[in-house]
């Protein structure tokens, strides 16, 4: 029997990242159900009919079935139970947990092989390899502002050893443990220049200037100089070529000296000093 007989055909998406990959890897018309964060993610795969089902934290088997899949791609955060339920149900099930860029290469490899392309993966890491190199090129003469980044306000959580490397490529110096939770005041005591939040889920939604008042930062080089910016969540916390928006918003933030104001960033407000 041909091999080709033998790769997925009808894939379930539960992680924009997957969906991402997929659509970057020419495959999108194989995806027969995803969630709704994929759709926002990747419009494209809203332009036909599908299932929207629950992400990796919520999955349900059943919904799963209902398409009859021949393969469920999922990336952290997991719930257990949900996981176990899609396993018994049968079906492929490839799971996913990058923590750095090395990890998401793998990823999308992993992915291109599952579905019988493994030849498409090379361009698709050679571009995301080849920008940021781009960008380290250009700002290594600069001088590196210190940085804090999170990826969740409440507890503080600082982002992804991904976005740390991001950060670094981007001529700045990454403060903290990166996916690691911390307190304002550790943060303070680090004295960042450059302040970014991208919060989980929150889109650009992340309320900069209510923050700083909250969390007593008000005195902060980056706040007093307002270095303090929101990036769209999906930009740094989406682990798949759309990280290339994310590294042109921070290095947007760090030099904008030498980089044009890309999509994505916003600036915080000046905050009325008591």
């Amino acid at each position: 029997m041909d091999a080709a007989n033998y790769t997925p055909q009808r894939v379930v998406s539960l992680q924009p990242s997957a969906t991402v990959t997929l659509r970057d890897l020419g495959l999108l018309e194989r995806v027969v159900a995803c969630t709704r964060y994929c759709a926002d993610v990747c419009p494209q795969v809203a332009e036909r009919p599908r299932l929207i089902v629950s992400d990796s934290w919520s999955a349900q088997a059943e919904q799963i079935v209902s398409v009859a899949p021949d393969l469920v791609l999922a990336s952290v955060p997991y719930q257990l139970e949900a996981v176990g339920e899609i396993l018994k149900a049968g079906v492929r099930f490839l799971a996913l947990a990058p923590r750095t860029l090395a990890d998401i290469y793998a990823d999308i490899a992993a992915i291109a092989g599952t579905m019988g392309v493994p030849e498409r993966s090379a361009a698709i890491i050679a571009h995301m390899q080849g920008r940021i190199a781009e960008v380290r090129q250009r700002t290594a003469a600069a001088r590196k502002a210190k940085v804090f980044c999170e990826a969740w306000g409440k507890p503080l959580i600082a982002s992804q050893p991904w976005v740390a490397e991001l950060v670094e490529a981007a001529g700045g110096e990454f403060i903290g443990d990166a996916g690691k939770t911390t307190t304002a005041e550790e943060v303070a005591v680090a004295r960042p220049e450059v302040l970014l939040a991208a919060w989980c889920g929150a889109g650009d939604r992340v309320p900069l200037e209510r923050i700083v008042e909250q969390r007593q930062w008000l005195d902060l080089t980056a706040v007093i100089n307002r270095r303090v910016f929101c990036i769209h969540d999906e930009l740094l916390n989406t682990p798949a070529s759309t990280l290339l928006g994310g590294l042109d918003a921070i290095a947007w933030a760090l030099h904008p000296e030498l980089f044009e104001k890309p999509p994505g960033i916003r600036q915080m407000q000046p905050v009325a000093r008591g």
